[in-house]
């Protein structure tokens, strides 16, 4: 069975939940500061690691000073990137290998369906984490969990 309509449905969550994490943000009288830096980090990497793969000079510093704005904006250009490269993408560009240097300089080679998994896992981790400091702050974090994009008919 193809990897590649796991893949898809990985990201139209990712980029689903995103939009819910942004929300909540939006609607809370004043986002945990934690909170959007942590959704900074989130569509940083996510950036990061396309250009990586499409062999592309690093725009974003991993850890960006974003505003809710800054994020909304990238989360919807990402979430195009994205898309647009995974209808793109067929099963055997999941095997390709890509060389890049890390965010201390460091060489390493790694295959483009490890770092999806990759991209979509952390996404997930700091998602997790910007729930718990909304939850600290007396906000209403967004659910994000997969099983309820699935639900609410999100995913294919």
């Amino acid at each position: 069975m193809s990897a590649l309509p796991y893949f898809r449905r990985l990201y139209a969550h990712d980029v689903w939940a995103n939009r819910e994490v942004l929300k909540a943000l939006r609607a809370s009288a004043s986002p945990p500061p934690n909170a959007l830096r942590w959704m900074g980090h989130i569509l940083a990497a996510e950036r990061l690691w396309f250009e990586r793969i499409h062999g592309q000079f690093q725009m974003l510093p991993v850890w960006p000073e974003s505003g809710l704005e800054q994020c909304e904006a990238l989360a919807s250009e990402m979430a195009k990137r994205w898309t647009e490269y995974l209808a793109a993408l067929t099963e055997a560009g999941l095997d390709v290998t890509f060389s890049y240097k890390n965010s201390s300089g460091a060489t390493w080679t790694s295959r483009v369906d490890d770092v999806l998994l990759h991209v979509a896992m952390h996404a997930m981790y700091h998602r997790g984490q910007i729930a718990a400091d909304m939850r600290n702050a007396g906000c209403a974090p967004a659910s994000t969990d997969f099983i309820l994009a699935v639900r609410q008919g999100v995913l294919e």
